[in-house]
């Protein structure tokens, strides 16, 4: 099992625990417990195999915790969870992933309406129940069924691209001692390789010899220990699921297709749509079996012989959206894609002095192992209670304790910051004789968005236009998975910033 699964595992615990009424501080334990998982740099799965006393060295994991880490990992689920949720209708647990209700209001439901599903809320609010209960008036309903019909229409679950990044990355290296054995070619495909924000299921293509070596590839697939369920299997490719998390594809394909297929696979759809066009037009078929002439294969091993022979640049998967790459890649004009090596410091970074999980000396000597230049500690201003937000004299000490910072570092410089709260007509959380001293200053939203459009844009021009902002912090509200965006007129806010 790995982290993001035994992570969802532990806050899925807190909400069961929340909904049977628990004490505060066993629910904030595995709440704790979950983001420690999944934020954790080691596969615990690997520590648990090696040293399972690494366990208990991680923040807030205690023998008790540990020992239901090495359940989970084992077993897929630690008895505690089973038995708490055996408690409650599987439906109540469903109600959890519409946006807007979280464990205490589902508990509300639950108790004093027996709503124990997404039909059974459906129902409630078509015969005007939930108004009777406090803290739901007529329109916090109206928004709880909107969120509801999206739920609905959006049954696909999907996965953050980091914990995405834990399951292939695992899955990858396993396949990988097959790899040195049989010497097979194993990639991962589809959005995940596009680097999408979130994936709904991932593709992992194999080059290998037909026969054996393409049936070997698929028996060590379906023999994954963390496979919870074999959807298909067949001679050149299968389907399974992994515990907690997403669904993967196998594909096993000939070296001579490799290329071709891995084009096919990463997608997206309409820049795949776009490529045939072009081999149409000089009259090639193109598929996922390569390029031809006729019957003849002229390109399919490698994506960039397929593409220099459609007169093309190989374009990264990054770009392959159909937003004019292709032309670029006709032109020989393709942008140099951002890497780690070019990021030479971080602007908004949060200390524990707000809510941030180390000392800003941890911080910083963080961002020094990183090979940083700079790092701008932008903890939060005092209107943000839930995160002990800075007042003047909170962050004036802040500074001052950079700039004993600043003068014992070489080549590094800390950068005096804060991440200002916009207040309900555009205006900032701190005066301007404090903004004055500021190195960075970032602007953001954090309370009272509106659903109007141009109530929320004006805010934001108004602080992106102040003289001592410098940025403007998460512009969208969004939480992917979790919270949409509020409604904003992007144009008009960048056109402010520029």
């Amino acid at each position: 099992m790995e982290n993001p699964a035994i992570a969802a595992l532990f806050d899925q615990m807190a909400d069961l625990l929340e909904l049977d009424g628990a004490l505060v501080f066993r629910v904030r334990a595995y709440r704790n417990a979950a983001r420690v998982i999944r934020d954790a740099g080691t596969p615990l799965r690997e520590l648990a195999e090696t040293d399972p006393k690494q366990l208990t060295q991680l923040p807030g994991i205690g023998k008790d915790l540990a020992g239901k880490i090495r359940e989970a990992i084992s077993h897929g689920d630690f008895a505690d969870h089973r038995e708490l949720r055996a408690k409650f209708p599987p439906g109540l647990l469903e109600l959890l992933r519409i946006q807007g209700l979280g464990p205490k209001r589902v508990k509300q439901l639950y108790d004093e309406l027996h709503i124990a599903s997404p039909d059974d809320l459906r129902a409630a609010i078509a015969q005007g129940r939930l108004v009777e209960l406090r803290g739901f008036g007529q329109r916090s309903v109206e928004k709880l069924q909107e969120q509801l019909e999206k739920a609905g229409a959006t049954a696909e679950r999907r996965f953050l691209l980091a914990d995405a990044e834990q399951w292939a990355t695992a899955l990858l290296k396993y396949l990988g001692a097959e790899k040195r054995q049989k010497r097979l070619r194993v990639e991962a495909a589809g959005s995940y390789r596009r680097r999408r924000e979130t994936v709904a299921d991932l593709d992992i293509l194999v080059a290998a010899e037909p026969g054996e070596a393409a049936g070997d590839a698929v028996t060590r697939f379906v023999r994954y220990p963390e496979i919870q369920e074999v959807l298909a299997q067949g001679e050149t490719k299968a389907s399974v699921r992994l515990r907690g998390g997403p669904q993967v594809d196998l594909r096993v394909v000939s070296p001579e297709e490799h290329g071709a297929a891995l084009m096919y696979f990463t997608g997206s759809k309409q820049h795949n749509i776009e490529l045939r066009k072009i081999a149409q037009a000089k009259d090639l078929k193109l598929s996922e079996y390569g390029l031809f002439r006729g019957e003849r294969r002229v390109a399919g091993a490698t994506e960039e012989e397929v593409y220099a022979e459609l007169g093309l640049d190989w374009i990264p998967p990054e770009l392959r959206e159909a937003r004019g790459e292709i032309e670029l890649a006709a032109r020989h004009a393709l942008p140099d894609l951002v890497t780690l090596d070019h990021i030479q410091g971080e602007l908004p970074a949060h200390t524990n002095a707000t809510d941030g999980k180390a000392s800003l000396e941890e911080m910083v000597d963080g961002a020094r192992k990183l090979g940083y230049r700079y790092l701008a500690i932008t903890d939060h201003s005092k209107r943000v209670t839930m995160a002990l937000g800075l007042d003047e004299r909170r962050l004036r000490e802040q500074w001052a304790q950079i700039d004993e910072l600043n003068a014992r570092l070489d080549g590094f410089t800390v950068l005096k910051s804060i991440e200002l709260d916009i207040l309900d007509h555009g205006e900032l959380d701190l005066p301007d004789d404090v903004l004055a001293e500021a190195d960075y200053v970032v602007a953001s939203l954090h309370y009272g968005a509106s659903k109007r459009e141009a109530d929320n844009t004006k805010r934001l021009v108004t602080a992106a236009l102040h003289p001592h902002v410098d940025a403007i912090g998460h512009p969208t509200g969004q939480l992917l998975g979790r919270r949409d965006p509020y409604p904003l007129d992007f144009d008009e806010l960048v056109a402010a910033c520029v």
